[in-house]
């Protein structure tokens, strides 16, 4: 039987069948031998083959290859990598400039990943009815940033239904991930596009603007006008793997353009003479965070451990 993984529990995935029904099943053991350096062999977006035994449990035998997916480093592993989700149409990153705030490393650790994966992003900035003077200017400076490297931004606020109907445009008839920090408003907004979904949403503690965990596993949620959003847990940090040194200027768009003019071939963009990126940093055609992000996933790859700061 074929189907699709539309949540996972931890040990148990739920699979919807090409005939409709939805089966809890689990993982044949010698998914974890395959070479599989993942927490989650299996994860939510796969298409896979289910088999049932004689006493009736489903296990999943197959996993169909991937059109893409979004892998982080799983938290205190340094060689494990954690799945998101798998065979997006895209990628939709809630982002607060504060209550709480997601800092610009976050960001671009996500769309770089994204980049390497070849999952198209959207930037969806949040409570845009809470934010002060300040706030709301450093908002316009991302969105035009951001805008400029070729991401398209909106602003909404889901608790007032702000900006929601050009979103629910976008997300017809294709698979979604919805990804942010704990309390960015990812549950609030899928609240308010499905509202007989009734996801928890948190609060933010006060004393550390930041969210508190409220969705615990991930889950494909069917849209009313065709396509699916994928709600995932909120992401503290977000560790990158499985990118070489050489290949991470690939996935900042801006970079890799000036890169064709540094002197050297292997040109690492840190300290070489004749850098044309270092050189555009200091001219503001390549903005100063984004050139600290690609400097911070370089950082990454020489650390034993990877740290939970960004």
């Amino acid at each position: 039987m074929k189907g699709l993984v539309i949540k996972n529990t931890g040990s148990w995935y739920s699979v919807r069948t090409d005939d409709g029904r939805t089966i809890e099943s689990k993982i044949k053991g010698n998914f974890r031998l395959k070479d599989i350096r993942s927490t989650n062999p299996v994860s939510v977006g796969d298409r896979v083959d289910i088999d049932i035994n004689n006493e009736g449990t489903a296990f999943i035998t197959e996993i169909e290859d991937r059109k893409n997916y979004i892998v982080r480093r799983a938290s205190n592993l340094s060689k494990q990598s954690h799945i998101i989700a798998a065979n997006l149409d895209q990628a939709m990153l809630i982002v607060t400039v504060n209550y709480p705030i997601t800092t610009t490393v976050f960001i671009d650790r996500f769309l770089a990943t994204a980049e390497a994966y070849r999952v198209p992003v959207k930037l969806i900035f949040n409570k845009i009815d809470r934010y002060h003077a300040d706030d709301q200017e450093y908002m316009e400076a991302l969105i035009h940033l951001y805008t400029t490297i070729g991401y398209p931004c909106s602003k909404i606020c889901a608790k007032k239904e702000i900006g929601l109907d050009e979103l629910r445009e976008e997300l017809k008839g294709k698979i979604t991930l919805l990804s942010g920090h704990s309390g960015v408003g990812k549950s609030t907004l899928i609240n308010k596009l499905l509202p007989g979904v009734n996801l928890k949403t948190g609060d933010i503690s006060e004393y550390h603007n930041k969210g508190m965990h409220t969705t615990t596993f991930s889950e494909m949620i069917e849209l009313p006008d065709g396509g699916f959003i994928i709600d995932t847990p909120g992401i503290k940090g977000f560790g990158t793997i499985e990118m070489e040194d050489a290949e991470i200027s690939h996935y900042f768009p801006e970079i890799f353009k000036h890169s064709d003019k540094c002197r050297f071939g292997n040109c690492s963009h840190r300290h070489e003479p004749g850098c044309a990126v270092i050189e555009a940093v200091e001219n503001h055609y390549i903005s100063e965070s984004r050139y600290r992000s690609y400097l911070s996933i370089l950082t990454d790859k020489g650390e034993s451990k990877y740290r939970e700061d960004f």
